[in-house]
């Protein structure tokens, strides 16, 4: 899962970013409205942080400009505006959530995970399981149904766990090489060549060959669950 933090505290910004990554997030992080405005255009983001105190173009200003443009990345704002008119006006303008500074990071981390699961069940996605294996956020462990029906539990590092949860956000779907680096790395991160079929060769030990199928020259997928 990949994520846009907007926020121009160096400190706020920085402990978001590892906070985050340490939960397997890719984290991109921006501190000028002026550069925000055009990233949810370029880069497919799955929740966007966003301070309403910017230099350049405010987030409030921001807000409105990508909810008018049809962006519907699930955006939670984080600022030190804690009155309950600030509160109105970035819900009504189309804020997902709003979080007061300062914040406990597993409480945000807790509301970016529900933000994203109502953004998954209204674009008609299904939960992080497709009947055979399914994703725990909270443990980083995957439970695998196995052909004679017991289950047995496996944890994922940080970079298996991101990436078997893309795939399962779209189970039935093959996405590409460039697709998944995209959901793993962030933003400037150096990334090997073979660092994806790494990842896949890891997990399938863990969680079945048979379970992430490749489709040669196009990508990966997990099977539909009926």
């Amino acid at each position: 899962m990949r994520i846009l933090v907007v926020e121009d505290d160096t400190l706020i910004s920085k402990a978001i970013e590892n906070g985050l990554k340490s939960q397997a997030y890719a984290v991109d992080c921006i501190m000028d409205g002026n550069e925000a405005l055009y990233a949810p255009k370029d880069i497919s983001y799955d929740c966007i942080l966003l301070d309403l105190g910017l230099p350049g173009i405010d987030g409030v200003k921001l807000l409105s400009t990508w909810r008018k443009e049809g962006i519907n990345t699930p955006i939670i704002i984080i600022t030190a505006r804690d009155g309950l008119d600030d509160r109105v006006q970035g819900l009504d303008i189309g804020a997902d959530d709003y979080v007061v500074k300062p914040f406990d990071l597993t409480e945000l981390i807790a509301r970016i995970r529900a933000v994203t699961r109502r953004s998954s069940k209204s674009n008609d996605v299904v939960s992080l399981s497709n009947g055979v294996l399914s994703l725990d956020p909270l443990t980083h462990e995957v439970k695998v149904k196995n052909e004679d029906e017991t289950t047995s539990t496996e944890l994922l590092t940080s970079r298996e766990y991101a990436l078997l949860e893309a795939l399962l956000r779209r189970p039935g779907a093959v996405l590409s090489r460039e697709t998944l680096e995209d959901k793993i790395y962030s933003f400037g991160e150096e990334v090997e060549s073979n660092a994806i079929e790494f990842i896949i060769h890891n997990l399938r030990k863990k969680v079945g060959a048979s379970n992430i199928k490749n489709v040669r020259g196009v990508g990966w997928k997990v099977v539909k669950g009926n």
